[in-house]
């Protein structure tokens, strides 16, 4: 990490507000305290609400801007799976996120966009989505990154009781993966 005092935005869904965490625990709450091992100063602000689509993160996104100290070093957005269970059509997705992504990198954030293999029960209602977040970063000039690394996807352990949501040794597992390319990204 290059900054002495990197601010970080998380912004998105139950996957970044931490559904049924404690704040320490969220994904926000663990990445600030991996960060904070080599950079003290390091905050990761909690810009997720549960249930959050493209369209509510791409509305809350002025606010949430106006509203920081300083300006980002990296927007970490993670949206969509919402998108796909309620039945957004997929066109109206791909343009909001690409207003979520045309909106930060005009603010000139970079953007690392998490994407969410679907699990089985809605891999079909999902295909058409699956392509959206790959091709928007690469038009857009963000890194795309899986949120869950290889095995913590469907495994009873990784749940909270919904069976649904990341418990806090997923979220660990997740901020474990994912901490060397936000550091690089820095």
């Amino acid at each position: 990490m290059t900054l002495d005092r990197p601010l970080i935005l998380a912004i998105g869904d139950s996957l970044i507000a931490g559904y049924g965490l404690p704040a320490d625990d969220s994904f926000p709450g663990q990445l600030q305290a991996s960060l904070r091992r080599a950079c003290p100063s390091a905050r990761v602000v909690n810009a997720g609400v549960s249930g959050d689509t493209t369209a509510d993160v791409l509305r809350r996104l002025p606010r949430m801007l106006s509203v920081l100290d300083q300006r980002p070093a990296l927007a970490i957005v993670q949206v969509g799976p919402n998108d796909v269970l309620r039945q957004v059509p997929v066109g109206r997705t791909r343009a909001q996120l690409g207003q979520v992504l045309l909106s930060l990198g005009s603010c000139g954030i970079p953007v690392l966009l998490t994407t969410v293999d679907p699990p089985m029960f809605i891999r079909d209602r999902a295909a058409a989505y699956l392509d959206i977040h790959a091709a928007l970063a690469a038009e857009h000039g963000a890194t795309v990154w899986p949120f869950f690394p290889p095995g913590v996807l469907g495994h009873a352990d990784m749940v909270l009781a919904d069976r649904v949501h990341p418990n806090a040794k997923a979220i660990a597992a997740v901020v474990t993966a994912m901490l060397p390319i936000v550091e690089r990204m820095l």
